[in-house]
C-alpha cells in the first residue's frame, strides 16, 4: 500500500517542524517547505498527496501559491492555515481552490483529522478516476501514443512530458478522433463542472500543441475548428 506524501509550507520553523514530528509518527512521509516558491520546488521533484499551506508567508503566499498549484493541474487536497479568522480570508483561500481551512492556534487531533479525511475522499477520487478507465488503455493516432494506464505521451518514440490536466484533455480527444469538441465541453467533461470561463482551454490547448507537434503553427495531429472547437485529426 501506498504512504500518502504530504508537503507543508510554512515560513515559521517551529510550527513546520512541530506538524511534520506529528504526521511522521502517523507514518506519513513529509516534506517541508519556508514558502510557496520552495514549495513549487517540491511539487516538481516529488509526487505529493496533500498540502497543509500557510496563508501568510513572504516572498509567494498561501493564496498566490494556491492559484499557481491549481493553474499547473494539482488535483491533491489544499488545507489553508490562518491565524486570521475572518471570514473573507477563508472564503479567497476556498475559491482559489483549497479545500479545507483551519485557523491558528489549532490542536493537532484537529489538524490530523482533517488531514486523514481529505485523503480519504482523495483516494476515493483517485480509485474512481481509474475505475473509469477503458480496457483499451492505449491510444495510437500516427505517431502519437496516449497510455491512460502508465499516464505516458510519446511522439514517434519520444516522451513527452504534459502536466495532469493536458494529458486529460488530450486522453478525451484521443479516444473520440474526428470529434469535434467545443471549449465548453472540453471544460466539463476534464474539471466536472459548469463551464464559465473557457479562456483555460485554449491556453492548454496551445501547451499542448507546443508538446506534441513539431510545428505548432501547422498541427498535424491537434486541430482547431474555427469557431466551433478542437479535435484531433484521424490519420
Amino acid at each position: 500500500m501506498e504512504v500518502n506524501r504530504i508537503l507543508i509550507v510554512e515560513d515559521d520553523k517551529e510550527i513546520r517542524e512541530g506538524i511534520e514530528i506529528y504526521l511522521k509518527s502517523q507514518g506519513y512521509v513529509v516534506f517541508q517547505a519556508g514558502d510557496g516558491i520552495e514549495a513549487l520546488a517540491v511539487l516538481e521533484r516529488e509526487e505529493i498527496h496533500l498540502a497543509i499551506v500557510d496563508v501568510m508567508m513572504p516572498r509567494m503566499d498561501g493564496i498566490t501559491m494556491m492559484i499557481k498549484v491549481r493553474e499547473k493541474g494539482y488535483e491533491f487536497p489544499v488545507i489553508m492555515l490562518s491565524a486570521k479568522s475572518e471570514e473573507v480570508d477563508k472564503i479567497m483561500g476556498l475559491n482559489m481552490g483549497a479545500d479545507d481551512y483551519v485557523t491558528k492556534p489549532f490542536t493537532t487531533m484537529e489538524l490530523l483529522a482533517r488531514v486523514n479525511s481529505h485523503l480519504r475522499r482523495y483516494g476515493r477520487f483517485l480509485a474512481a478516476t481509474c475505475g473509469q478507465q477503458k480496457s483499451e488503455k492505449v491510444h495510437v493516432i500516427g505517431g502519437l501514443e496516449l497510455n491512460e494506464e502508465t499516464v505516458e505521451v510519446s511522439v514517434d518514440g519520444k516522451p513527452v512530458k504534459l502536466t495532469p490536466l493536458e494529458f486529460k484533455i488530450l486522453a478525451l480527444l484521443m479516444k473520440n478522433p474526428g470529434r469535434v469538441f467545443s471549449a465548453e465541453e472540453i471544460y466539463e467533461r476534464v474539471w466536472n463542472e459548469q463551464a464559465v470561463n473557457t479562456d483555460t482551454i485554449m491556453v492548454h490547448i496551445r501547451k499542448i500543441r507546443e508538446k506534441i507537434e513539431i510545428n505548432p503553427k501547422e498541427p498535424k495531429y491537434l486541430k482547431v475548428v474555427w469557431g466551433v472547437g478542437y479535435k484531433i485529426e484521424k490519420q
